[in-house]
Parts: structure tokens; C-alpha cells; sequence
């Protein structure tokens, strides 16, 4: 872990200087939740969160022990893990081989910030709480239509 003693990111990482720092990866728990930034988080793509980059940023982490490396988009924060500065998608981890090792060195290159926002904790569970009682609705609604036949007067309507 001699690189780590380098880099342990006490400033905001900026474009074109790379730095070397822990990564880890969500595990499959984390599917379909919320991301920071309010989007629904897949593990299929290939996505990081990052503590304090901006949302959008785009990143090259490259697995050190591997020197395969993949570019990812920050929409998340995290992780919070003492020690860690980037948690990958499992997509992500698996296209580096870091899923074969759990946590392990990268180098991190900031190839475009992000102009994204942070969504606060508060705000994403108001916003999941409306978007699950909207989906309650519009499910209810259909088997309410669906479940109606029409009569007369109302196919008059439409005539």
C-alpha cells in the first residue's frame, strides 16, 4: 500500500491529475435504491459513488494489479468506509477484476467534472415516498379501469 501514502485525497481531485486511493463495490443489496444524486441505482452499469466529486463527473479507475481499467459516472456518495475513496458498480468492478478482490489500490483519473447537484437524504425519501404512492395510484387505477366494463352511456361519449 506504499502508493496510498500519496494520495489520500484531502483536497477535491481535479481533471488530469491522477491520484491513487482504495476502491470498493457495491454489493447486490444495493440494487434499485436510491442513488444520492435521486436516480435508481443498477448494478449493471457503470456508475461510482464518490464523496465529494460533483454528479456526472466522469472517472478512469484503473485496478493497479490488474492495469484494466474502466471509465465510470459519479452518481452517488460514499463510501463510508474509513479509508476508501470510490465504490464501483459491480459492473464496473467486474470489467477490472476488483469484484475478485473486494477492496483494492486503484488510480483515479477525473476525466471530465461533473456539473451535477446533491440531492439531500431528506428530499430522496420525499421524492421515493411521492414516486411509490404515484405508482400506487396508477397500478389501482388500471385494475379500477381495467376491471370496469363500459355501458352504453359512456360508449355514447366517445362516439
Amino acid at each position: 500500500m506504499g502508493a496510498l501514502g500519496l494520495a489520500g485525497c484531502a483536497s477535491q481531485p481535479k481533471a488530469g491529475k491522477p491520484y491513487f486511493a482504495l476502491a470498493s463495490h457495491y454489493g447486490p443489496e444495493w440494487d434499485g435504491r436510491l442513488t444520492a444524486n435521486g436516480e435508481t441505482f443498477h448494478n449493471n452499469e457503470l456508475t461510482a459513488a464518490h464523496k465529494t466529486l460533483p454528479f456526472g463527473t466522469k472517472v478512469r479507475v484503473t485496478l493497479l494489479s490488474t492495469q484494466k481499467s474502466v471509465v465510470v459516472r459519479i452518481n452517488d456518495r460514499g463510501p463510508y468506509v474509513k479509508g476508501r475513496e470510490i465504490d464501483l458498480s459491480d459492473e464496473a468492478a467486474r470489467r477490472i477484476g476488483l469484484d475478485r478482490h473486494g477492496v483494492a489500490e486503484v488510480m483515479l483519473e477525473v476525466l471530465e467534472m461533473g456539473k451535477g447537484h446533491y440531492v439531500s437524504p431528506a428530499k430522496r425519501k420525499a421524492s421515493a415516498a411521492q414516486r411509490k404512492a404515484a405508482e400506487k395510484k396508477a397500478a389501482s387505477g388500471k385494475a379500477k379501469t381495467s376491471a370496469r366494463k363500459p355501458d352504453a352511456k359512456s360508449l355514447e361519449t366517445l362516439i
